[in-house]
């Protein structure tokens, strides 16, 4: 399997309504803001989604282990018995992990290692009280970190214009004292919400980093079709089913692997008015390719 050939850059446009894309835990689980109030949406929220939809696909692709598999996954969605990253490293590498194959190996196994990067942080293996030949402490391994740098890099989404958000006080908890009417401050909560903004994200993959871990032409389909269903099975309390919906993803793939134009100007030409309807400039021998959502 080759490694990707050509530099690609994509974006998505997405309509959030009446729903939290992304609480922010330091502000009550409010809907994340920048200084201009307008709704943010982090890259890291993002890439769990876009990892949550590999996974479901290798499901549904009968769970071939052909290193499609997803290293981080949300604990309501894991498909293993591992409780840690740590734990499922050690059953995918054995005892590989923390040599000098655990960068090429793990890239093998995992599709979002493969794209995103990863680091593996191993703890030191100092043993107490071991003592050198010459009856001094030995100082033993201090560990290791091996960081893998990722091909696909994704920015934060931003809303076109500023957000309102609304506030409900809502009861958390029935009390189980008395007749129910006596009500203690923790079984009161707050729950925020967008009433309504059009979002976008942008992102790029790197054929030259793509060398490095192998992430290949048909990892960058996969995720291709993964990006239209971005909220499909990401229902919860705080977001609705049918409340966050993409709109569009445009698709511009490169003829080389430095590509025609820099991101930076490919991502310019697209803009996006507040209805979430869109423009995209011409640029020379480059041309989008624009996908309806899910």
């Amino acid at each position: 399997m080759t490694t990707l050939q050509n530099r690609i850059d994509f974006a998505v446009i997405f309509r959030v309504a009446n729903a939290n894309p992304n609480g922010d835990p330091l502000n009550g689980n409010r809907p994340r803001t920048d200084y201009s109030n307008y709704g943010e949406m982090s890259d890291v929220s993002i890439k769990r989604k876009i990892r949550d939809r590999l996974l479901e696909r290798w499901i549904n692709d009968g769970k071939n282990d052909d290193g499609n598999m997803i290293f981080v996954q949300s604990d309501d969605r894991k498909v293993d018995d591992a409780k840690s990253l740590r734990a499922r490293a050690e059953a995918g590498l054995g005892k590989e992990l923390g040599s000098d194959k655990t960068a090429d190996l793990a890239c093998k196994k995992w599709l979002d290692v493969r794209a995103f990067g990863q680091l593996f942080a191993l703890k030191s293996n100092k043993k107490a009280g071991k003592k050198n030949d010459d009856g001094s402490e030995a100082e033993g391994d201090t560990g290791v970190s091996i960081g893998i740098r990722g091909p696909v890099t994704v920015q934060s989404a931003f809303s076109i214009e500023p957000i309102d958000v609304t506030s409900l006080q809502i009861t958390k908890s029935v009390s189980g004292e008395g007749d129910g009417a006596k009500r203690s401050s923790d079984t009161m909560g707050m729950k925020h919400r967008v009433d309504h903004g059009v979002y976008v994200f942008k992102g790029s993959m790197n054929p030259q980093l793509a060398e490095r871990t192998g992430f290949s032409d048909n990892d960058a389909s996969a995720i291709k079709a993964v990006l239209p269903r971005l909220f499909e099975n990401d229902e919860a309390a705080a977001r609705p089913a049918g409340s966050m919906e993409v709109l569009k993803v445009i698709w511009w793939e490169h003829n080389s692997k430095a590509g025609q134009h820099s991101s930076a100007k490919v991502h310019r030409t697209l803009t996006v008015n507040a209805d979430g309807s869109y423009t995209l400039n011409n640029l020379d021998k480059l041309s989008p390719e624009e996908i309806d959502g899910f």
